[in-house]
């Protein structure tokens, strides 16, 4: 069982009040999502493809992410979601920007950024959750089509490729 902190819409933490994965959230409150972006220091991005048992199966993630556990601060949550699905160990994340999502599930992202050099053929899969990584080019990323990739929130904050 997954333990999480409830939030209000401006990404404050509502204290006394705990949330569970799989149940419905209140009305007014959000759950916390970490979310990274990969880029090499030589410009490409990681992409990651989901495991096919879960939602999305088989389509490719641009993030590495997941839900802040309860007490988990937001970079912590960055840091350990990057670490897990992708074996990057990285405290050089930046903060580069915040969603409200409202949808049946409500969750409020933190989106940053990670900028490694790490060998891009060290990447580690975690198991259940991914079965494949690869490097793409901006250009590249942005000839992937809309179908094949689950989260399309990097369109929104990494300017290079806003113009998709």
């Amino acid at each position: 069982m997954e333990i999480w902190d409830a939030y209000n819409e401006n990404f404050e933490k509502i204290e006394g009040i705990t949330l569970v994965r799989g149940e419905p959230i209140p009305d007014g409150m959000f759950h916390l999502v970490c979310d990274v972006i990969v880029r090499h220091k030589d410009g490409t991005y990681l992409l990651m493809q989901r495991a096919h048992n879960k939602s999305h199966g088989g389509m490719w993630e641009t993030t590495a992410g997941g839900s802040a556990l309860q007490g988990e601060a937001p970079l912590e949550c960055a840091e350990r979601e990057l670490r897990e699905e992708t074996g990057i160990a990285a405290h050089n994340l930046r903060e580069i920007g915040r969603m409200v999502n409202r949808c049946a599930y409500p969750s409020l992202h933190i989106m940053y950024l990670c900028v490694t050099d790490r060998n891009k053929n060290n990447i580690t899969l975690q198991n259940g959750e991914t079965i494949d990584y690869k490097w793409l080019s901006r250009d590249e990323l942005l000839k992937m089509e809309e179908n094949d990739i689950v989260s399309k929130r990097i369109w929104k904050f990494v300017p290079e490729l806003a113009n998709k």
